[in-house]
């Protein structure tokens, strides 16, 4: 039987953008902790506060840019996700020790399709993690852009890497309504994850974000 692609949808802000994104079918929503740059990011208070009220069957990812295992855990359990999003690279076997720490918890590396080196790097760590999420940082930068750039990056390359892993991949950078069904013919993701695209001066708007499901809507595994 096809189904959808899966949909999070990130940078949620407060409650209200929670359940509007949940409301409109997002199966996940992202919370953003302190990031060095880019938008969206909210309090811990706000992300606790949001994490505890969402029902499941949604998840709540942590978008996290620490690279510490016990840090990560201990931010983790703080706040009460259900996904961890690691948008910077975890220091010295520390995806070995969260799974330690957090043997419950599915763990999403992000990987900044700069390059080739990234698909060598999603390929090393793929065995190491629940899934992977491709977007379009600049980790190696002065002041590091760990997401939320609205930027698209090579889609070729991040086919190669959806290719070449047997976790689920997840596609994010610069996708809006417009794009998406043009990304899922390029990358065939197993999921999306969209944030600046579906907002107007920082806010989720509500037309975007129904145009943006409706185009999901039509896109299935074997269309």
């Amino acid at each position: 039987m096809s189904s959808s692609p899966f949909v999070k949808i990130c940078c949620i802000q407060n409650l209200a953008e929670a359940r509007m994104a949940i409301d409109y079918g997002a199966a996940a929503i992202g919370l953003v902790s302190a990031m060095p740059s880019g938008p969206g990011a909210i309090a811990e208070q706000d992300i606790a506060e949001v994490a505890a009220t969402v029902p499941p069957p949604t998840r709540t990812f942590l978008l996290t840019s620490l690279t510490d295992a016990e840090a990560i855990a201990e931010q983790h359990t703080r706040l009460g996700t259900t996904t961890l999003q690691l948008v910077d690279t975890v220091v010295a076997n520390g995806l070995a020790r969260l799974r330690e720490y957090l043997p419950a918890v599915e763990l999403v590396q992000v990987i900044h399709v700069v390059d080739e080196s990234s698909v060598r790097e999603a390929i090393a760590v793929a065995p190491l993690v629940d899934a992977i999420l491709l977007d379009s940082g600049r980790p190696r930068a002065a002041i590091k852009e760990l997401g939320g750039t609205g930027r698209v990056h090579d889609w070729k390359l991040s086919r190669r890497i959806r290719e070449s892993v047997t976790v689920p991949v997840y596609l994010a950078g610069g996708l809006n309504p417009d794009l998406v069904a043009e990304a899922w013919l390029a990358v065939r993701p197993y999921g999306f994850d969209v944030c600046s695209g579906l907002r107007i001066g920082g806010v989720l708007n509500q037309s975007k974000l129904a145009a943006f499901m409706e185009q999901v809507g039509t896109l299935t595994a074997d269309g």
